[in-house]
């Protein structure tokens, strides 16, 4: 019986040891986490028309794919106000409506109401300056519309069928805003499957049209008939270039962001981008569209990243990056062997619990042999 206890308090040592080098990986189930919103308020002079918010972040992430932004909605039950919901991060803002902008406004975290007197000053309060209960987010997609001409003044038309549920309280709906790229925008609710875009004050207009809850790309003709896209006509077919990247050892599952500027139009639609791949040379590579002139390398979830890359548009690019602040820039493969001293210190790292726990394994038994044999 002594023998027995002292054989299983040896194994208890060792189940102890084994526990302190290779812990216990408990498979935690990861809750899906919301982006958080802000509600922004903007009261703008009478000749600010249809006012847009333009919102991105300090180390340049964009709120919206293109200048001039999202449209405002007006609030029917407060005059002169505008709102929009943006992503709680983009807390550097511009209003805008046609040439006339504010500058640049910071904002603190959270609702902000806006009070702009002219485009040089702007009034920012945390507290609320309308009345009555806020409006509630509601989630959207965008509707891009290429229209000739001699329609004025789009605007869209948007509801579910068959219920009829309108977006809009009335005929001929939300304006659209022209972006620079000549594409008319305008958000709607994401439960609308049906829409209708118009000119000339609802004098011209397509057929219904039926569609799905995804950002897409409409064409319309100067008899209403029209061609719909869910990608981009004017990128569909742009050339493809490869960015091949080297990154710090202790940069996990690196990513890539990408995006053209100065317009903000993103590759990707959500932060920290997507995932980069090992090619047979050992180089972490990602194709993405020839128009892109600027990127961001980054790793660990996004929480290490370089600074912003201008890079050439069209050409396939070699991105070497030494750490967050220092990075070098080919467009020629560069000769660049891999470090292996973070293979061999992985390798290391991970051959020093075995050769610890084989070790333990040799006196262990040594020991319990001896005791047997003394016995």
């Amino acid at each position: 019986m002594r023998k027995l206890k002292k054989y299983l308090s040896c194994l208890f040592v060792f189940a102890m040891v084994l526990g302190l080098l290779f812990p216990l990986q408990g498979k935690v189930q990861a809750r899906e986490n919301k982006e958080e919103m802000s509600l922004i308020y903007a009261n703008v002079p009478a000749d600010w028309t249809n006012p847009n918010i333009w919102a991105w972040a300090k180390d340049g992430k964009t709120a919206f794919d293109a200048w001039p932004g999202e449209q405002m909605n007006e609030d029917k039950n407060n005059s002169g106000w505008y709102y929009m919901y943006i992503p709680k991060w983009a807390n550097h803002v511009i209003i805008n409506s046609g040439e006339l902008q504010t500058k640049e406004l910071e904002l603190k975290e959270g609702n902000a109401w806006l009070t702009v007197k002219d485009k040089d000053n702007t009034e920012i309060s945390t507290e609320q300056l309308t009345k009555g209960d806020l409006p509630e987010y509601v989630k959207t997609f965008k509707v891009h519309a290429k229209v000739e001409d001699s329609w004025k003044d789009p605007k869209i038309w948007a509801w579910s069928a068959p219920d009829g549920k309108n977006a809009f309280d009335k005929w001929p709906g939300k304006s659209m805003t022209k972006g620079e790229d000549g594409w008319y925008t305008a958000s709607v609710p994401e439960w609308v499957n049906s829409i209708i875009v118009n000119g000339n004050d609802g004098d011209v207009k397509t057929t219904d049209v039926k569609v799905d809850p995804a950002e897409l790309w409409i064409t319309v003709k100067e008899d209403g008939t029209n061609e719909l896209s869910y990608v981009d006509p004017a990128k569909a077919n742009a050339p493809k270039i490869k960015v091949y990247v080297k990154a710090p050892a202790d940069w996990k599952n690196p990513n890539l962001w990408a995006w053209s500027a100065p317009d903000g139009t993103n590759v990707f639609t959500t932060w920290p981008g997507e995932a980069l791949k090992k090619d047979e040379n050992g180089w972490l590579v990602k194709e993405i569209p020839g128009w892109v002139n600027s990127l961001i390398v980054n790793g660990n979830k996004g929480k290490v990243q370089t600074k912003d890359i201008s890079v050439k548009k069209g050409k396939n690019v070699w991105v070497v990056v030494d750490s967050k602040k220092s990075f070098k820039v080919y467009y020629k493969e560069p000769a660049i062997k891999d470090d292996a001293s973070s293979n061999a210190s992985s390798s290391k790292s991970n051959a020093a619990p075995i050769v610890a726990v084989v070790a333990l394994l040799v006196i262990a038994g040594g020991a319990f042999a001896l005791k047997k044999k003394s016995a």
